[in-house]
């Protein structure tokens, strides 16, 4: 199990209460630039995840991949200064509104979701 920090976090249990994780103790978190309402990217959070991007502002997330916390930027640049956190209805997923500096994804692309069109309009 990818348990991170369990009983060990300090969320607001009002907002802890609240989420409903996976059985690895995530959540995913849709991310979604201010300025145009386009969807950057889909991350994992746990609790300490979002309660360290409530608290600083700086969108934070948990690699499955690589088994760590990461802030997004920290290493390229491509900074998310948070504006809005929102839970959907369910409890299950998170929006994180940001603005975002440079490229979203990893690939260099603006978004994740710029390459891969799999159905569109025909116009």
């Amino acid at each position: 199990m990818g348990c991170h920090n369990v009983g060990v976090t300090d969320l607001d249990p009002q907002v802890a209460a609240l989420l409903k994780r996976n059985p690895d103790g995530l959540v995913p978190a849709i991310v979604q630039d201010a300025a145009s309402g386009r969807v950057l990217m889909l991350a994992w959070m746990d609790d300490e995840a979002l309660r360290r991007t409530l608290t600083t502002r700086r969108g934070t997330y948990w690699s499955r991949s690589r088994g760590a916390y990461w802030v997004k930027g920290e290493t390229s640049g491509n900074t998310q200064a948070v504006r809005e956190v929102r839970l959907d209805c369910d409890g299950d997923t998170v929006l994180v509104v940001v603005d975002q500096t440079g490229p979203a994804c990893h690939t260099g692309a603006g978004t994740c979701f710029d390459d891969r069109l799999l159905l569109g309009d025909q116009a």
